[in-house]
């Protein structure tokens, strides 16, 4: 498994989980916020390692 593909999956995935606590209107700065970044950032991995393994 390539380094880059893990990284741009917890990128992509980061960003999105962090963004989705503000579509309910919470603060980027929130600890739903913070959470939705862990989770995303988990989720993109597992993606990655899904779709290229």
């Amino acid at each position: 498994m390539d380094k880059k593909l893990v990284m741009l999956g917890m990128i992509i995935g980061s960003t999105i989980g962090a963004y989705v606590p503000v579509w309910f209107g919470a603060s980027v700065f929130s600890f739903s916020s913070v959470l939705g970044t862990a989770i995303g950032g988990i989720f993109g991995i597992w993606i990655v390692f899904k779709l290229f393994n």
